[in-house]
C-alpha cells in the first residue's frame, strides 16, 4: 500500500486520470473508506488496483486467500466479495485499532462471515499455515519485509493457485542504483528478483498505479 491510492508516477499522470475516470462508482462502505484515506493518509490500494484483485481471484476461482498487510479492510472486501458465499479471507493488521475499525466495515459490507481477522505480525501467521493451503496470498506489509514474506508464502499457494503483491515498482525507486535504495526499495528489489528466479511460478508485474506482481504457480 501507499499513502491513500494516489499516482505513484509509474503511468503519465493523464492516463492515471482517464483510468480513474472510467471506474464505475462504488458502494457507501467502500467510498467511506476511501474518503477516510484520503482525510487520514491511511494505506489502501484503492479501487483502480482493488479490481484487479477482484478479476484475479475470480479468474482462479479462489475461495480461500491470506492478506498479509490489511490497515482497515479496504482491499479485504473486494477478496470476500470475490471470493463469494462460503469462501474465506484472511485479515491480518499488527494494529488492533485497524482490525476494530476494519469489523465494522466488514459487517456493514454484509463480507463478516467471510473474513478471519488476526492481530499480529502477517508473516509469522501465515507461517503456522499448512502447505498449498491457499488459491491466492496477496502481500502489502512493509516493503522491507517482503524477501521474508515471499519465502514462507511461496509453498503456502496451491498449484493454479496466485501470489501477488503490491508496490512492486516503488514509485520508480527500483531502478535507482544499489546504493542510492532505501531498505523498502532494496526488499522490493530482492523480493522482484527472487520471484522471477523461482521456476514454481510465472510471473509477471502489472504497471498499474505502484506495480503489482502477480504469479501463477505451475
Amino acid at each position: 500500500m501507499g499513502p491513500g491510492y494516489a499516482s505513484n508516477a509509474i503511468t503519465n499522470d493523464a492516463v492515471e486520470q482517464y483510468m480513474m475516470g472510467l471506474l464505475p462508482g462504488r458502494d457507501a462502505v467502500l467510498s467511506e473508506i476511501e474518503a477516510e484515506a484520503k482525510k487520514r493518509n491511511i494505506p489502501i490500494v484503492g479501487p483502480a488496483v482493488a479490481r484487479v484483485l477482484y478479476l484475479l481471484a475470480k479468474s482462479v476461482e479462489a475461495r480461500t486467500v491470506f492478506e498479509l498487510g490489511s490497515a482497515v479492510g479496504y482491499s479485504t472486501i473486494w477478496w470476500a466479495r470475490a471470493v463469494g458465499e462460503g469462501g474465506r479471507v484472511v485479515y491480518t493488521d499488527g494494529d488492533r485499532k485497524n482490525a476494530d475499525e476494519a469489523r465494522g466495515y466488514f459487517a456493514r459490507a454484509g463480507v463478516n462471515e467471510r473474513v478471519d481477522v488476526r492481530v499480529g505480525d502477517a508473516v509469522e501467521i501465515l507461517s503456522e499455515e499448512k502447505p498449498a493451503s491457499y488459491d491466492v496470498i496477496f502481500c502489502d506489509i512493509d516493503k522491507e519485509d517482503y524477501p521474508r514474506a515471499l519465502k514462507v508464502a511461496m509453498p503456502r499457494v496451491r498449484k493454479g493457485g496466485l501470489l501477488v503483491a503490491d508496490n512492486v515498482l516503488r514509485r520508480g525507486t527500483v531502478v535507482l542504483p544499489p546504493e542510492q535504495q532505501e531498505a523498502p526499495t532494496r526488499g522490493i528489489v530482492e523480493f522482484n528478483r527472487t520471484l522471477y528466479a523461482n521456476e514454481e511460478f510465472f510471473t509477471t508485474i502489472l504497471p498499474i498505479r505502484d506495480g503489482i506482481a502477480v504469479a501463477l504457480k505451475i
